[in-house]
């Protein structure tokens, strides 16, 4: 597999017009390990998740159909014993240098904050005061099940020589989630003085 230190705007391999899914799918398959479309959803539920996405099942396969026609990633099957047979994918070398030349070259869209507690709170002089702060707390609650999930993928990370840059993005993912946590606080707070001036 090839570096990165390379001056990929002057590679001579056409960066395909594919959805962000499709880049996240294959730079999965970028860490030159041979997966199934199962492996590759377990990679994106451990990390991809907290700060992307976690594309369904049926959607990663779709990604490696359209990755393996423009010839980023090549597939084989491998019968087995008493089961099934599997597909697994690999990354092809046009597959690295394209996404190196898209890791490199490609605007990153900016980013966007979709978040439907705040859209309730938002929303709070429509609601029982009650069943919004139950609402805050229940997300509360996710954020401490999130925050060990991404600890428990931030160890993983870091136990792995080649997961260098996985990790930071794991412990980028902890502090998200402790700063989450914080400012949940600060608006249950807010919410307790909002009902004492009423």
């Amino acid at each position: 597999m090839s570096g990165g230190n390379a001056d990929l705007k002057n590679v001579d391999v056409v960066v395909p017009k594919i959805p962000a899914t499709a880049w996240a799918v294959l730079g999965i398959l970028s860490f030159g390990r041979e997966l199934t479309g199962y492996d590759i959803k377990n990679w994106s539920d451990a990390i991809l998740h907290f700060f992307y996405w976690s594309p369904a099942t049926s959607q990663i396969y779709t990604e490696l159909r359209r990755l393996e026609e423009f010839g980023l990633v090549t597939s084989r099957t491998i019968a087995r014993d008493d089961v099934r047979e599997k597909t697994v994918y690999t990354i092809t070398e046009k597959g690295v240098t394209a996404i190196q030349n898209w890791q490199a070259n490609a605007d990153a869209e900016a980013t966007v904050l979709k978040h439907g507690v705040l859209l309730r709170v938002w929303l709070g002089h429509l609601a029982e005061p009650d069943r919004l702060r139950e609402q805050i707390l229940d997300h509360r609650f996710r954020l401490l099940e999130d925050l060990v999930a991404a600890k428990d993928s931030s160890t993983k990370a870091d136990a792995q020589p080649d997961w260098a840059y996985p990790a930071l993005v794991a412990s980028w993912a902890v502090r998200r989630i402790e700063s989450e946590i914080e400012l949940t606080d600060a608006m249950l707070i807010d919410l307790d003085r909002l009902a004492q001036k009423r």
